[in-house]
């Protein structure tokens, strides 16, 4: 397929079918996928045969299907170009041998485009290229313009081949990512090693990877330690150091040694599955003036038709003008008519910004939001997990009379254990760093807003907030204590046993690296900074103060989509976290950012996610959809604007049907080449 009119034409021969739901054709990664009450795979190769495309299938039968040779690809092209320079010759020696050597060039070339031509109309394209360029040709075959009729579909042949290559451009991302996955993992059973199909692995299975190979899968690293590429993936040129227990995404190459890894994905579940999956989903996501274009151009193509129509029958029958100039005429406004140019000026360049913001670690689930990213104003940003490392450490152990710390500790560990929450696991980390073995837990519960309780050795325990804790519980010099640790940016909580408090644990969480740089960038691009955060207002303004920014804290999950529409009535808002409480405020947003290492549900929620977990990403992704915008203004510009020079050029006769010919093809291969600049962008 050189263009989604191409595609256009599948899914019209495959709807056409009885029994058949819907079809669409995903044309970034060339998939065709139907929904049917039955089986009807023969009629749809059938139909997709018929309308002159080729349906191969999927897996082994896709990979081993046959490349054409130059010979085949290039053929046509070069007996049109053959046959045209002995038709310019026999016509400068005998213009009449001429004349008939250029009919003939005309009719060689014009049958395969007729048959196609023909096929189309049948499956139920009317109006494709192929058909206005055969009513063209034969047209100037009877008005006597025979060089012109055999010239114009030279061009077209010329100007499908340029088509041909920008689109190959176009889908070579897509076919380096599909590529990043081997055919073959080393699977290991007690002694024994085997080469197996990637297919055939499930989560569990233990596989080695040599030194300079690529993960088949998505896997924990067994060894203590190894180095991993992962620039395919997240843009990061410098290998990653991971550790035991760590998981690395599937692509990812083994940089100094044999790791051994577990499998932990399932088949066609891993990332490289899980970013072309994105990709698809993303041509159903589009973007508003992708649809409106879509739209427009439906109704473009009748509405040339009937104007050349009119071009032709009006100045002969109203005011006696001659007939072949106004047919010539008509017939140069058919070729005019093809809306190719139009209708790929949108997506071949949010596909390219989509693949450029994926080689630099973000994803962007469709036009619609990478439309949307371009357009915010101010970000929403979570704190702990985002702006942070979300990896606090335990800061002070405070207990409350006679309370032991490390009973504190541990009493606070039991309840915290097998919890997700950064704090929890900052807790759980520190008590099983001081040693002792922690206690068992009974009937842990999150109490929303509250914290979390559960039972030790009879008692209730319960970890919160201290503002959560009944007034008059803790102490006023504990209380002043409270705004020491908070003044200094730590979070405190307080640890209940039956609603006595025993004691006081402060965390502090540590900014990431380019936290700071990524607010200045935002700012350069004229967008705003607010951080929510369910933490304490005074450990909030500590953070806040450090970056700029503004704050709201103490928010619960409801208040923080309350907070993001309020900014939305400001402004168009988007909102970053990693967290499931961080979910509802990004679906609230204009556009929702997921951090990389955030939670499924996040990432699920989310409009696009930063794969590498840099805040730096954010910038790029704005200035990414600010380029891919002027691309398609760009694009709609020499699209329209071309046809619109040669409608005007063509009803004055300055121009003919070799430059409507140009106006076509050369505007279709000039935007889908505009639309590769943006994989070269380097912003």
């Amino acid at each position: 397929m050189d263009c989604p009119s191409c595609a256009q034409k599948i899914e019209n021969a495959v709807t056409a079918i009885p029994g058949v739901d819907s079809a669409r054709v995903l044309f970034a990664t060339e998939k065709l996928v139907v929904d049917a009450q039955s089986d009807i795979s023969q009629r749809v190769q059938d139909a997709v045969g018929k309308a002159g495309f080729t349906l191969l299938g999927i897996g082994e039968q896709a990979k081993t299907a046959v490349v054409p040779s130059r010979l085949v690809e290039y053929g046509p092209l070069l007996l049109m170009a053959a046959l045209m320079v002995i038709s310019w010759a026999l016509n400068a020696v005998n213009p009449q041998f001429g004349r008939i050597a250029f009919i003939a060039t005309t009719l060689v070339g014009l049958a395969p485009i007729a048959s196609k031509a023909l096929r189309l109309i049948r499956s139920g394209t009317p109006f494709a290229i192929e058909t206005l360029m055969s009513v063209a040709a034969i047209g100037a075959l009877f008005i006597g313009a025979t060089a012109e009729a055999a010239m114009v579909l030279l061009l077209f042949m010329v100007g499908e081949l340029l088509e041909s290559y920008a689109a190959s451009r176009a889908r070579r991302g897509i076919s380096a990512l599909m590529a990043l996955v081997p055919e073959d993992a080393l699977l290991i059973r007690g002694e024994q090693r085997q080469r197996v199909p990637v297919a055939s692995l499930r989560p569990g299975d233990v596989i080695e990877i040599a030194p300079g190979a690529r993960l088949p899968a998505d896997a924990e690293l067994i060894n203590p330690f190894a180095s991993f590429d992962e620039s395919a993936l997240t843009g990061e040129s410098v290998p990653v150091e991971r550790q035991q227990g760590e998981k690395v995404a599937a692509g990812s190459l083994s940089v100094d040694q044999a790791a051994q890894m577990k499998v932990v994905s399932e088949p066609g579940n891993n990332a490289i599955d899980r970013i072309l999956q994105l990709i698809e989903e993303a041509e159903e996501r589009r973007a508003p003036i992708e649809r409106f274009l879509d739209r427009f151009s439906r109704y473009y193509t009748p509405a040339i038709m009937l104007l050349a129509v009119a071009v032709i029958l009006l100045p002969p029958l109203l005011f006696a003008q001659p007939w072949e100039t106004w047919i010539y005429r008509g017939l140069t406004l058919l070729l005019i008519g093809c809306p190719c140019a139009l209708v790929i000026s949108t997506p071949a360049a949010i596909t390219s910004g989509l693949a450029a913001a994926t080689r630099r670690g973000a994803l962007i689930k469709g036009g619609a939001a990478l439309e949307q990213l371009g357009q915010v104003q101010t970000i929403a940003f979570d704190k702990t997990g985002t702006l942070t490392e979300g990896k606090p450490t335990v800061t002070d152990v405070l207990p409350i009379g006679d309370v032991d710390r490390q009973r504190l500790l541990a009493l606070a560990a039991a309840v915290e254990a097998g919890s997700h929450h950064p704090l929890a696991q900052a807790i759980v980390r520190h008590a099983e760093g001081n040693g002792g073995l922690l206690p068992s837990a009974a009937n842990r519960r999150a109490l929303v807003g509250m914290g979390v309780e559960g039972e030790v050795d009879g008692q209730r325990i319960l970890i919160g907030a201290p503002t959560k804790v009944a007034a008059g519980l803790l102490a006023d010099p504990w209380q002043n204590r409270v705004e020491q640790l908070e003044n200094a940016g730590k979070t405190a909580v307080v640890v209940l046993a039956d609603g006595v408090p025993l004691g006081l644990l402060a965390l502090r969480d540590t900014l990431r690296s380019d936290a700071g740089q990524a607010i200045a960038a935002l700012r350069q691009l004229g967008i705003n900074g607010v951080m929510l955060t369910g933490d304490n207002p005074r450990a909030a303004a500590a953070i806040a103060g450090e970056l700029g920014l503004d704050y709201r804290a103490g928010l619960l999950p409801e208040d923080k989509v309350s907070a993001v529409n309020q900014l939305s009535l400001l402004r168009p808002t988007a909102m970053i976290g990693d967290g499931i409480n961080d979910a509802p405020a990004m679906k609230a947003a204009s556009i929702g950012i997921a951090m990389g290492s955030g939670t499924d549900v996040a990432l699920e929620t989310a409009d696009a996610a930063l794969t590498h977990n840099r805040l730096l990403g954010i910038a790029e992704m704005v200035r990414i959809s600010r380029a891919t915008h002027a691309n398609i203004r760009q694009n709609i510009t020499i699209a329209l604007g071309l046809k619109g020079v040669f409608l005007i050029t063509s009803l004055l006769g300055l121009t003919g049907l070799w430059l409507a010919v140009l106006a076509d093809s050369g505007a279709t291969a000039l935007v889908t080449l505009n639309a590769l600049r943006l994989l070269k962008n380097r912003q």
